[in-house]
């Protein structure tokens, strides 16, 4: 059944797809443009948040997970079918970059550890599309040609974003007019349907005579030789795609979700017609609103969506699955990945603790924040207006996954009220404390005090666990900024594989 997981596409992928199961991957991953796309979550507060937010956050690190998927790339590799040779020169270019680019270094051991996989799932005649931009392309070619094979690039394609002239004059310089798209094929037996643009009006025109069966023809050339429109469906595209629209102009269009890096769907669907049949899958691990999973259903496609933001996920299964496809959660799509019992939440820490992490912030209305801890530190933020305030305030949160929380955690909580803009924190526990350790927590947090907002009292230290979020239960609080319920999320989470 067609499916969308919440989760990081390397577990999906290595947990729950299987070898040689694909048709054809699109991907349009993070670029590595050292930028935040806040834009969702404006739209959503009405106004910027105070912090940054993880999940649209382009921005790399390389951190000690990086350097050690560095150091262990050329073996990691070659368990995925890349021949020594394509695997130690690409893991020797990665450690190069560390000392020149380390940023760029760090993005690419994540992309070459995640393309590997998608290498393994491909089949033999299944092609893979890499939507990049010029910030990337370049070192992502470099990856591509190490791990899916050089002699397999069929073509490099421009996208012409044709940019508003309004945007020409914000800029100091030439003005970025094109995405760039890599397209990879697994084996020479690979799967292509011809694409064709229709024919100029001005060409059509030369077709002025018309033949007893209706057929528009022209005999103007040399030797008189009959030559029929009809004989031909249009113009055979080339690699340089000007005629699909950006959203940069194209804004105001119905399909457009206000969603940071989403592409139109004709794009998508110019990509899947050519590269896949009718029933085949097509797989997308950074589908973010999913207009590769809307082409692929309006094409007769199987499909399958990844995306490791739980707010993506909430995102595209309203806008997407339901308004725009009308499709039945459970009948005609699942959702999987997503904890609805506290044995689901507790597999998924089990699994990724940094995940279930965010699960959890984003569980009660928060915000992930941009810091990738594993158990330690803010792991969120959630958003109210305070009245006589400028700027949106904030519940500081902390979430716990193991099994012994010690007092300390709370303490430290009370220490984060300092902050600007923080006027709240909250602790999320996965495991239920004991009456004398709930006892000895409250207490604790009742040293805080409470705070007064529009007449009401809050304590300004508070607790829940997972078991109680599950149930309904929520911080005492102001009404979330920007977390307002859908009347589908019911329907859509009911549906989720614990």
């Amino acid at each position: 059944m067609n499916t969308l997981y919440y989760g990081d596409c390397l577990t999906i992928m290595r947990d729950k797809m299987s070898p040689q199961s694909v048709d054809l991957i699109y991907l349009d991953p993070p670029f590595n443009s050292k930028r935040d796309y806040n834009a969702i979550y404006k739209d959503e507060t009405g106004r910027p948040l105070p912090d940054q937010v993880e999940a649209f956050n382009d921005t790399w690190v390389l951190d000690a997970e990086r350097v050690s998927t560095i150091r262990q790339l050329a073996p990691l590799l070659s368990k995925h079918g890349v021949d020594s040779d394509s695997g130690n020169l690409l893991a020797v270019f990665l450690q190069g970059l560390t000392k020149t680019s380390p940023g760029m270094a760090a993005y690419l051991a994540y992309m070459a550890e995640r393309l590997a996989w998608m290498r393994t799932i491909l089949k033999p005649t299944g092609s893979i599309y890499l939507h990049c931009d010029p910030t990337a392309s370049h070192y992502l070619k470099i990856v591509m040609d190490a791990i899916i094979g050089a002699r397999n690039l069929r073509r490099e394609i421009i996208w012409n974003l044709q940019t508003s002239s309004g945007y020409k004059t914000q800029v100091h310089g030439y003005v970025r007019g094109h995405d760039t798209i890599l397209y990879y094929i697994m084996s020479d037996d690979f799967l292509f349907n011809k694409q064709y643009t229709p024919h100029k009006p001005e060409y059509i025109a030369r077709f002025k005579k018309v033949d007893k069966d209706g057929r528009r023809y022209r005999d103007d050339r040399p030797g008189g030789r009959r030559q029929y429109l009809d004989s031909t469906e249009g113009v055979m595209l080339t690699d340089v795609w000007s005629d699909i629209m950006s959203f940069q102009q194209a804004s105001t269009s119905a399909e457009y979700l206000n969603y940071p890096t989403q592409k139109p769907l004709k794009l998508l669907e110019r990509i899947i017609s050519a590269s896949s049949n009718r029933g085949d899958l097509v797989f997308d691990p950074f589908c973010g609103c999913a207009t590769t999973m809307e082409a692929a259903e309006k094409l007769g496609r199987r499909w399958i969506g990844i995306d490791i933001t739980i707010h993506a996920i909430r995102r595209i299964a309203r806008a997407r699955l339901q308004d725009r496809l009308h499709l039945a959660a459970g009948h005609e799509y699942v959702i999987d990945g997503v904890p609805r019992s506290i044995e689901g939440a507790i597999e998924l820490w089990r699994q990724d603790a940094y995940q279930f992490q965010k699960w959890c912030v984003e569980l009660v209305d928060g915000y992930v924040t941009v810091n990738k801890t594993a158990d330690g530190g803010i792991d969120g933020r959630i958003y109210f207006d305070m009245p006589d305030e400028a700027v949106l305030q904030c519940m500081a949160l902390e979430v716990k996954g193991g099994e012994n929380v010690g007092i300390n955690t709370v303490r430290e909580l009370n220490a984060v009220l300092l902050e600007d803009n923080v006027k709240m924190a909250g602790l999320i526990c996965l495991h239920t404390p004991g009456d004398q350790q709930r006892r000895n927590f409250l207490r604790t947090m009742a040293l805080a005090g409470t705070i007064e907002l529009e007449g009401r009292q809050y304590p300004r230290i508070q607790l829940l666990t997972v078991d109680e979020i599950l149930n309904g239960k929520r911080f005492s609080m102001p009404r979330p900024a920007g977390r307002t319920k859908t009347p589908y999320e019911s329907d859509l989470f009911s549906q989720s594989q614990a």
